[in-house]
């Protein structure tokens, strides 16, 4: 191999790019690449996952952090680099294992980059070791996929990969063959079909239309009943979001994504909306006449005005969507923050006429925190999970960071977090795949170590795969600015989420072969590790335990003890249609879901307006 080989270059570029770290594990068909990142000079650092899947979702993740910090930076920066999640991966098996985390980073539209060995290019189609159609099989999943067969082309393809991804805000792939790896560098010439690139990509500038514009103003002053719904594309509109609001007298509901763009102390600030949403966002959307709908896909589709009965505005920056869920009046397809600048410039001062609905969604607002205080007060065995998060809000520091897995926890998270403004907070959303909770929280404290880092996670997302990054983490931590790094592990041996599931939507008893966990000692395991380690089971001992953990001088696990017996109900009036079925399938399960049964009583009293009114 020359001194310049063409994986040499490929490090070189990437770093002119501003990546800065890539999330992977060895393999024989990368082994040149990591040969020229020990090589290099540039400082980009390589980081070792338990498995290619979770490196996968670290690269995720650091671009689901980093574009939280770009939207805050390039308003005052037009040239604030994007600092790109990038992943590799050896050829096979390796590069099966990156689909999870590629398709995490497709339905929740992040840009992220996949570099994959192959096999030699003169081994290809002969059926060879590891050799598998790694076009094929990433055809469905990338934005852009493209294999190198020729040196001339790594900066084409690589430079184009990359602007793709970020233009697109989806997953690229590169593929990389072993031999062309070890080639010599060559930089493309001028003749015909050799392409010379740059390295050069600029956000587009995209700015509603004047006559959508009229259009929105004229049916935001003619309605009276607002309801905003505000997705992951308001990210760099936080305070366009507010100023409009407070403008129209309108109530903020947030999807799942949306969540950390909007400061939820505000008392006409609703919640997240859908199965695991508040009972104000649900009350709020089935009684506004209109929504406008800013950079949001949300797919809980039921929970939306019913028999789309409310006009409906839609902004979002990416022309395939408005009316995607919901059948809108007027499209505006631009960038969230200048679209509500021009809205606010144009529209009517406050109107005496909203003043009832606003006095309407304050109090609906202030009913929901109610009954969210008193659900986390509701006494369980031996620990109602959402007095976990509950107790968790009241002590979040302002500048922390979060990561959520998937499961029961993302409905405490939704309902029970109250995330101080400017606090990122992300999961695995429409994918929704468990596991991914300390990846994402690895990754998050990586971009940033200053910031303590809390991961929330429940006992089979952990069994998945957040041990395996355990111990990761224990290996990292000791470079960090900040040592906090908190996992809140929900333990109650229950699958419990898709166990409230089986009885919601099925009306079937829960089936224990499927849905009973193992036991396993989540605190010992992390102090064999060299972690510090609570293990809780009064209910009374949360807060302290919370509070030692964010005074601790090295991570710490929190292995809460939860009753899998707390109900998913979701919010009325929608989650009252499924009572029955959660009731049916309870009393199917005899003597084991009594308790259950008797808490989604006291759960559905607690939502019912009548009761909830006192």
């Amino acid at each position: 191999m020359s001194s310049q080989s063409v994986a040499d270059e490929l490090i070189a570029r990437l770093h002119t790019w501003g990546v800065t770290r890539l999330f992977g594990y060895s393999g024989d068909g990368i082994n040149p690449i990591l040969g020229a990142l020990r090589r290099s000079e540039s400082g980009m650092s390589f980081v070792q996952a338990r498995h290619e899947e979770n490196a996968a979702f670290m690269a995720v993740a650091h671009s689901k952090y980093g574009l939280w910090q770009y939207a805050d930076e390039h308003t005052a920066d037009q040239n604030a680099a994007v600092d790109l999640g990038v992943m590799l991966a050896t050829q096979g098996p390796g590069a099966v294992h990156l689909l999870n985390g590629l398709y995490d980073a497709k339905l929740d539209s992040m840009p992220v980059l996949a570099i994959v060995g192959q096999q030699n290019t003169t081994a290809l189609g002969s059926g060879y070791q590891q050799e598998l159609d790694l076009e094929a099989m990433f055809k469905d999943v990338a934005v852009y996929c493209e294999q190198i067969t020729a040196p001339e082309q790594l900066h084409l393809v690589l430079d184009r990969a990359i602007r793709t991804a970020l233009a697109s805000s989806g997953p690229a792939v590169v593929i990389v063959p072993h031999d062309v790896q070890q080639a010599d560098a060559a930089q493309p010439g001028t003749t015909h079909a050799q392409i010379p690139t740059a390295v050069v990509w600029e956000a587009p500038l995209v700015i509603p239309r004047e006559p959508e514009l009229k259009q929105a103003v004229k049916l935001l002053n003619e309605s009276e009943k607002i309801v905003m719904l505000v997705g992951q594309g308001a990210r760099g509109a936080a305070k366009e979001v507010h100023s409009v609001a407070q403008l129209l007298d309108a109530g903020i509901v947030t999807s799942l994504l949306g969540k950390p763009y909007v400061d939820e102390s505000w008392p006409q600030a609703a919640g997240v909306m859908g199965h695991l949403g508040s009972t104000a966002s649900a009350a709020l959307l089935d009684a506004c006449d209109l929504l406008l709908i800013v950079g949001s896909n949300d797919p809980w589709t039921e929970f939306y005005p019913p028999g789309a009965r409310a006009k409906a505005i839609q902004i979002d920056i990416n022309a395939r969507r408005p009316g995607n869920r919901y059948p809108v009046d007027v499209a505006l397809v631009a960038d969230a923050a200048h679209t509500l600048r021009a809205l606010e410039e144009r529209l009517s001062p406050a109107q005496k006429r909203r003043k009832p609905w606003r006095d309407q969604v304050r109090a609906e607002v202030a009913k929901w925190r109610s009954v969210a205080a008193r659900r986390a007060l509701t006494p369980a065995r031996p620990i109602n999970p959402e007095r976990v998060v509950h107790e968790l809000s009241a002590l979040i520091p302002p500048e922390a960071q979060v990561a959520v897995d998937v499961g029961s926890c993302v409905y405490w998270y939704a309902r029970q977090l109250r995330l101080p403004p400017g606090v990122p907070a992300h999961l695995c959303s429409t994918l929704a795949s468990m596991g991914a909770g300390v990846p994402y929280g690895l990754a998050a404290k990586l971009r940033d170590p200053r910031r303590p880092t809390i991961v929330l996670a429940g006992d089979g997302a952990m069994q998945m795969s957040g041990n395996a990054e355990l111990v990761t983490l224990s290996e990292l931590w000791k470079e960090w600015e900040d040592p906090r790094f908190i996992i809140c592990v929900f333990n109650n041996r229950d699958l419990a989420e898709v166990s409230w599931e089986q009885r919601e939507t099925e009306g079937e008893p829960r089936f224990r072969p499927s849905q009973d966990l193992p036991g396993f000692p989540f605190a010992e395991y992390a102090q064999m590790l060299g972690l510090s380690a609570l293990s809780i089971s009064n209910p009374d001992s949360i807060a302290d335990a919370w509070e030692q953990a964010l005074a601790c001088d090295r991570p710490m696990l929190l292995e809460m003890h939860t009753d899998p017996n707390v109900p998913l109900l979701s919010p009325f009036p929608q989650g009252e249609r499924t009572l029955e079925n959660m009731r049916k399938g309870l009393k199917a399960e005899g003597q084991a879901g009594e308790r259950a049964l008797q808490l989604l009583e006291v759960y559905a009293d607690m939502e019912s307006t009548g009761k909830n009114s006192s």
